[in-house]
């Protein structure tokens, strides 16, 4: 609501002695907006104090171009906190005009620690580090995180003319594909496991183990792997977004026909939870090349507003051999969707 109102109320947090409320009061400051100096240099004071969300501290200041902060949070470029040096590096690039270390924030995308990938994604959005899209677009991560990377960035780069869709056009759709073979994966076996370990890792809450799994599934017994994926979703992943989301696209990268109608359903699975798993099963339906399903995709395009959803049916219904897909959403109001189906056309 950015109660300006309340900055006086909120600048009195700063001095409390819990850290969340500290923290939860600088973010509040960060989001309602603000011009006074002296909220500015408190806020930067605290980067002296032990104990406190530096890594938001820090992202804060930098929002507000608070160049006196730079000294104090140079100093945390050599923590030992991950997320908190790629925000420090950040921010010292925002602050003086100075991106030549950038290329440093790039390399936590591949970085054991899921918080630093996940975290230095946000670091290269608040940047507008554009040459960081393709990295962004093989991470480790959940689609999800890279996705909001890649369009944030779009949307900044594109109407100011600093990149364009054909720039960007490879890696959306890679990103939307979401092949475990696409990605830099950070993680490895020792020894290639059982198929009954591989489809437990795709429980995981490190995506970068559920892509592992993943792929190893796709490599390892393929012809029996089908069943074993059909008997976990009937036993948890039904009920697990994340399981849920890695099934789908496993039915369609093995081709397997008897998942036909759990995925048709997983299409239409209206529960905010499985929106992300809708997307996978339109390229799913797409991978078992039955023509039966193009209507369907053409209905499900015409009647969502979710982004994901819409580009991984126009990817769909191009790989069905349907060309004037496109047509449906040519005029649609998010430019990224529209320049896609202007160039399925």
């Amino acid at each position: 609501m950015h109660a300006v109102s309340a900055l006086p109320t909120i600048q009195a947090c700063l001095s409390d002695e819990d850290c969340y409320t500290v923290e939860n009061a600088v973010w509040a400051i960060g989001e309602i907006g603000n011009q006074d100096e002296t909220i500015f240099a408190e806020i930067a004071q605290l980067l002296e104090k032990p104990g406190q969300s530096y890594r938001l501290i820090i992202q804060v200041l930098a929002k507000f171009n608070y160049k006196p902060a730079i000294t104090k949070i140079q100093k945390f470029i050599e923590s030992a906190n991950e997320p908190t040096v790629s925000a420090a590096i950040t921010a010292v690039s925002r602050l003086t005009g100075d991106y030549s270390q950038m290329p440093k924030v790039v390399e936590f995308l591949q970085h054991s620690n899921i918080n630093a990938r996940r975290g230095c994604i946000q670091d290269l959005i608040d940047a507008k580090y554009y040459d960081s899209i393709p990295h962004i677009a093989i991470c480790p991560v959940s689609m999800v995180f890279r996705l909001r990377g890649i369009r944030l960035l779009a949307e900044t780069g594109i109407p100011k003319g600093e990149i364009n869709f054909e720039q960007i056009e490879t890696y959306l759709d890679l990103v939307i594909r979401d092949h475990p073979n696409d990605l830099e994966l950070v993680h490895e076996y020792d020894q290639t496991p059982t198929l009954e370990f591989a489809i437990r890792e795709l429980y995981n809450t490190d995506f970068g183990r559920c892509y592992l799994g993943s792929k190893t599934i796709l490599e390892v017994d393929p012809e029996i792997a089908g069943a074993a994926l059909m008997a976990t979703f009937a036993e948890s992943a039904h009920n697990d977004y994340g399981a849920h989301y890695h099934v789908v696209k496993l039915l369609g990268g093995l081709k397997y026909f008897d998942g036909y109608e759990l995925l048709v359903e997983a299409l239409q699975n209206q529960a905010p939870q499985f929106l992300k798993s809708r997307g996978a099963a339109g390229l799913a339906l797409a991978n078992l090349g039955d023509e039966r399903v193009i209507p369907l995709l053409r209905e499900t395009i015409s009647n969502t507003r979710i982004f994901d959803l819409k580009y991984a049916c126009l990817l769909a219904l191009k790989q069905l051999g349907d060309l004037q897909a496109g047509n449906l959403v040519v005029n649609d109001s998010d430019l990224l969707i529209q320049a896609k189906a202007k160039n399925l056309i």
